[in-house]
């Protein structure tokens, strides 16, 4: 099988996020960058899936800036056998990034997708949903747990009220949830190795989509600064409290 895994670069989650100053979005200069963790796991699952024998290629897809081969290199140095590389500085919106890749499974024809279930910036948890629609593709999103079956894959996926086990028939989307897999470290020689891998670099305007954004966003603020709490020494404090707030 062919895996497309779409890996999206975002601020790193140790990092404290700050909104510009005029509120038009989040600071990222000199901010670390890194990949978001959600895709990772998606990595790691391809790859666990192609040393087990299921999978063949792995191809990772990334799409924005130059900077994006950066995380491009860290997939491939996890596994990944050749890196896509979609560039554009323009901050696109789930809807595109379906388009996007939309577009390339057309072009490379796999036989599965692998996605995070949603990027730490936006928290959207859309962009899987949207891309099985265009696809016409099964979906299995928030995957903790895959098996390949015969002519598909089993999916155990987490919802509201438990866990929900779904079969799919291949070709299929599959959005990555935290419990499915913990990403291995790259080693300092797949590290090496991943600079000889190819990546291949495609101007978001050569594929003709349309990209435009449906939202505009008014502003950006951070949150209001919660008051400090109190320690309280006893129940009968307690109730007082709770009286005073009513």
């Amino acid at each position: 099988m062919k895996v497309l895994v779409a890996v999206k670069r975002v601020v790193d989650f140790n990092v404290k996020i700050r909104v510009r100053s005029d509120g038009s979005g989040v600071d990222t200069a000199g901010v670390k960058m890194s990949m978001n963790p959600f895709d990772e796991i998606a990595v790691e699952e391809a790859v666990r899936l192609k040393e087990t024998g299921y999978v063949s290629e792995i191809f990772a897809v990334s799409i924005g800036p130059a900077q994006c081969k950066d995380t491009l290199r860290t997939a491939l140095a996890m596994g990944a056998d050749q890196g896509i590389h979609i560039e554009t500085d323009e901050d696109l919106e789930p809807l595109a990034i379906a388009k996007i890749l939309h577009n390339m499974a057309e072009k490379e024809d796999p036989d599965m997708f692998f996605l995070g279930k949603q990027a730490i910036d936006d928290d959207a948890n859309q962009t899987a949903q949207m891309l099985a629609a265009l696809l016409n593709w099964g979906q299995g999103t928030f995957a903790s747990n895959i098996d390949f079956v015969e002519g598909g894959a089993q999916v155990v996926r987490e919802i509201d009220g438990g866990l929900e086990t779904i079969q799919l028939n291949l070709p299929c989307v599959i959005s990555t949830d935290l419990r499915l897999n913990e990403p291995r470290y790259a080693s300092l020689p797949n590290i090496m190795k991943a600079k000889k891998k190819p990546i291949e670099t495609i101007a978001l305007d050569d594929l003709g989509l349309d990209t435009a954004p449906r939202l505009n966003v008014l502003t950006v603020e951070e949150p209001v600064q919660r008051k400090a709490g109190q320690i309280l020494t006893s129940v009968q404090d307690l109730a007082e409290k709770i009286k005073e707030a009513v």
